[in-house]
């Protein structure tokens, strides 16, 4: 469920629990459908820039999975027991882990060893998408390159593929996504006569209104390791905006990240929007019942306020994500989401690459999952099943299918995590009373520090 390529401990580790016991409660998959491994050379670029190793028709196939996706990986293995899997567990890239990475260099040195599909985060395929060495090939398979279907690409949500888009080409399939959406509490807001708010005015007014009227009661926070990616993101700070492969824009200055950091300096002054995290140690107990509102991702209402926060059923509602007064589109963030990569030097791509398809896009496997598909009609089928609504005070299918295709693809994946800058620089700052507003130059500077790190030209502009 969680590998974005952020190292977000606090989170993932109420979570991950969650979501594998989430998981159990799926049936066994039936059987899948074959997806296309056309391995010929076509006329087009895009096939004739990937060149696979001969092929060995029912050959064994190596899958490393994290330990929430495996039981996906065995019911695969179970509805087709002609394929013959070697199935490994391993970290999938949580918390920010380097090991794929560190063993699939192994691998291009000793020339051998190379797992057929990996479950990793969007930040691995950055690496995944490039020779690690002059003399090797990229180990991510370009997906678009007679593997997977035109057709079956176009079926994912609007914007979600991005983070598996390099070099005009597409290596990995996204998992699931964590699109931000407004929650709160109906039960509530019914109660006290407000209106859910559909701009960033109106959340910024209901806010004040309710540290006014309802002192102690939240409307937000930004003191987790994401926060930043439900609120600059979904404002369309160009914080992380690659402008080209090697070129990283980073300019806090934007009107759009002023305008954020503003609005949330004066909610966090009336109180209304809390420093402390969400899943910081003790705020479920003293103060999970306060949260009025919560702006963040899809997968809040089941793992924040149902787990962490024990809300009882029938009381949290969501509605789609918010704009800005006067514009015409709206965008949203994303907090989380896996992917899945077949590799360049499997001997069987049509097993490696059917395995993937049908973990992303089967509603066998994804109506059960604990978190939204990425592929839209799996997703309708996720929603469709109960276990995914049936806590909610109302439908949130509309909101969560708006937002699934408002993600801004402006923020993009890089080869660092967009996280430890906020949370080694801008958290600590807030936890000592300091403004948003008054970080943003010491967050842009430590961005442009990792990136150049990482080898990106990086611009303000």
């Amino acid at each position: 469920m969680w590998s974005s390529g952020s190292p977000r401990a606090d989170r993932r580790r109420t979570l991950t629990r969650t979501a594998a016991a989430a998981l159990c409660l799926a049936t066994a998959a039936a059987l899948a459908g074959c997806a296309s491994a056309d391995t010929s050379t076509g006329s087009t670029p895009s096939a004739s820039a990937f060149k696979p190793v001969t092929q060995k028709e029912g050959s064994q196939i190596t899958v490393w999975a994290d330990s929430t996706r495996l039981p996906s990986v065995e019911a695969y293995q179970k509805a087709n027991p002609d394929v013959k899997m070697d199935i490994v567990t391993y970290d999938g890239g949580a918390d920010g882990s380097t090991y794929l990475q560190s063993k699939v260099q192994l691998f291009d040195r000793t020339g051998s060893g190379w797992p057929d599909v990996v479950f990793g985060s969007p930040t691995d395929v950055t690496w995944a998408s490039e020779p690690t060495t002059a003399d090797a090939q990229p180990f991510a398979a370009p997906l678009d390159s007679d593997l997977v279907p035109q057709t079956t690409l176009d079926g994912f949500a609007k914007g979600s593929l991005t983070p598996c888009d390099f070099n005009d080409h597409t290596y990995c399939l996204r998992n699931d996504i964590a699109q931000v959406v407004l929650w709160y509490n109906k039960d509530l807001m019914d109660k006290w006569g407000y209106d859910v708010p559909t701009t960033w005015e109106q959340y910024e007014a209901l806010g004040k209104q309710v540290a006014k009227d309802h002192p102690g009661y939240l409307v937000g926070s930004v003191g987790d390791t994401n926060s930043h990616e439900s609120y600059f993101w979904s404002g369309q700070c160009p914080a992380f905006q690659l402008t080209d492969p090697d070129t990283l824009r980073t300019d806090l200055k934007d009107p759009n990240c002023t305008r954020m950091a503003g609005l949330l300096d004066g909610l966090i002054d009336a109180k209304a929007v809390t420093t402390k995290g969400f899943f910081s140690q003790g705020f479920a107990k003293d103060s999970g019942d306060k949260v009025l509102m919560a702006y963040g991702p899809s997968w809040y209402g089941q793992y924040l306020f149902k787990t962490a926060f024990e809300t009882p059923a029938g009381q949290i509602a969501a509605a789609p994500p918010l704009k800005w007064e006067g514009a015409t589109t709206t965008a949203t963030g994303n907090v989380g989401g896996g992917v899945w990569m077949v590799s360049s030097h499997s001997a069987n791509l049509e097993a490696s690459t059917d395995l993937v398809t049908w973990l992303t896009t089967s509603d066998e496997n994804q109506a059960s999952a604990p978190t939204y598909p990425a592929y839209t009609k799996a997703a309708e089928a996720w929603l469709a099943n109960p276990v995914n609504s049936d806590y909610f005070a109302g439908d949130v299918s509309g909101p969560f299918k708006e937002a699934a295709g408002e993600v801004w693809t402006g923020w993009s994946n890089t080869r660092f995590s967009d996280a430890t800058a906020w949370s080694s620089v801008v958290l600590p700052a807030l936890t000592a009373g300091k403004s948003l507003t008054s970080t943003l130059d010491a967050w842009q500077t430590e961005i442009g520090n990792e990136a150049k790190a990482e080898g990106y030209q990086v611009v303000d502009k």
